[in-house]
Parts: structure tokens; C-alpha cells; sequence
């Protein structure tokens, strides 16, 4: 189990909900990849009008966990008033926070991020915030109130997969106890199962599974990547080495002349 802010999750995956084809594939998707948590925008809902509120409905009937974003904020107050909004919205405290701060690489804003990171824990939030793969940033959002941290593993929506697996690896090994979710850049169940056996938590997908030829289909292969890699961290995998080591013992084996 995943326990997140005291909250006990069975499924290691997070889904988006944006760019589906329509809610009837987002709706097959969700169910199809087992997740227990699915992550909405304000500004989606809003914006929706009344197809919104029929949106939010049937979100609801699938029994998801909704973890609202601040997708598309690029300042503190903005994000703050967007997390706010979102509570009242929602009526959760879950809020996932992110601070852009490049246009092109949707690279996370740190300083603006850890700044409103503080603001939300002090008012309540429990925070997921989606940041860089830098340790001192998530030592600050951990020594701002933050109990989970969501690395990317590449920029958002580029499916490139795990681009530094060594900063990667040493946020792991830094942070052996905080939740560690990797969120954003991962296109292909191989990326996720890769992450996984490096003893993430979780993985967070929304584009490569909502601009598959098969929505559904993918969201099932991610969820058994996602399971296969998990399990393959609590097996004990072999570490590489140098040299080839036979399979089968050689003392004992007959010697022909």
C-alpha cells in the first residue's frame, strides 16, 4: 500500500484527465488502469460550464480520488488563489502544485514553487508538488511543510522517459522514507517500469495514455508495468557486473579429452 498524507492507496498509478478523445475513453481508462487517484484541473472544470459539472460527475461515479492542480499557474498568488479555489471546488485538501516557470520546457519555477508550497501548508493543504529533480529544492519543499515530492523525470508531455537516471537515483537514496512520485516525461511503459525498479513510489501519466491510438489499452499496460517494476524492487534485482558469470555450476561438470 501507499500511504500519502495518511491516506492508504492500492494503485501506484496516477491518471490525468486531459486530451482524451472523450469522457466515455477517459472513463474506459481510468477503470482499465485500476488507479485510485486521478488529477483535474480547475481551470478545466471551470471552463467547462456545464459539461464541467457533468465532467466532475462522472469523475465521481468512477470512485476516483480527485487531486486537483494548479495546471498553468506561473506565480505564487496565482497558484495559491487557484489551490483555494480548488479546495472549495473539490472539497479536498489535496491540492498538486505546480509553478511554471519556462514556457518552452514547462519547466517547474523552484523559488516560486517552494515559496507557495509554504503559504498552502501553513493554510492546511497536504501538497503534492511537481518540481525538479534537484535535492536541495526538495530538501526546502520537505522543510516547507510538503510530506510527498513529485520529480519529473523529463518535461512535460515529451514521453522522452527518465533523462538523468543518476539525479534520479541519488533522490531516492537521499530521501529513503518521503513518497516519491515521478511525474511528467514518461511515454512508455518500459519508462515507468525502469523508475519503479529503482524504488519509486508511484508514477504519475496523463499524456501518454490520453494521446494513445488506444487510451484504454495503454492505461492497462502502464498499470502492469507500473505492478511489474514495483515487485521487481521487492525481489532484489541483480546489480551489473563486470564480468560474465556462468548460469550453471562448472565444478562437477564432466571434462571430455
Amino acid at each position: 500500500m501507499l500511504d500519502l498524507y495518511e491516506t492508504q492507496i492500492g494503485s501506484r498509478l496516477l491518471l490525468g484527465t486531459a486530451r482524451y478523445p472523450s469522457p466515455a475513453v477517459l472513463a474506459d481508462a481510468v477503470k482499465r488502469s485500476g488507479t485510485e487517484i486521478v488529477t483535474v484541473s480547475l481551470r478545466r472544470e471551470a471552463a467547462g460550464g456545464r459539461n464541467g459539472g457533468v465532467f466532475f460527475d462522472m469523475i465521481r461515479a468512477l470512485g476516483a480520488r480527485v487531486l486537483p492542480n494548479t495546471a498553468g499557474c506561473h506565480g505564487v498568488s496565482e497558484a495559491v488563489l487557484t489551490a483555494k479555489m480548488a479546495r472549495e471546488v473539490f472539497q479536498t485538501n489535496w491540492i498538486k502544485l505546480e509553478v511554471i516557470g519556462n514556457h518552452d520546457t514547462l519547466q517547474p519555477d523552484v523559488f516560486a514553487l517552494v515559496e507557495a508550497a509554504r503559504i498552502l501548508c501553513s493554510e492546511g493543504f497536504e501538497v503534492f508538488p511537481y518540481t525538479t529533480d534537484d535535492l536541495v529544492v526538495a530538501e526546502r519543499l520537505l522543510e516547507a511543510g510538503c510530506k510527498v515530492l513529485m520529480p519529473w523525470c523529463a518535461p512535460i508531455g515529451t514521453a522522452a522517459g527518465p533523462l538523468n537516471l543518476s539525479a534520479l537515483r541519488s533522490m531516492r537514496a537521499h530521501f529513503p522514507d518521503v513518497p516519491l512520485i515521478v511525474d511528467a516525461g514518461i511515454g512508455r511503459p518500459s519508462h515507468a517500469t525502469i523508475v519503479m525498479e529503482m524504488g519509486f513510489d508511484a508514477v504519475l501519466l496523463n499524456t501518454a495514455v490520453a494521446g494513445a491510438g488506444d487510451p484504454a489499452a495503454m492505461a492497462e499496460a502502464f498499470a502492469k508495468a507500473i505492478g511489474a517494476g514495483r515487485q521487481a524492487f521487492g525481489a532484489g534485482m541483480l546489480e551489473p557486473r563486470d564480468m560474465a558469470v556462468p548460469s550453471t555450476p562448472v565444478i562437477g561438470t564432466a571434462v571430455f579429452a
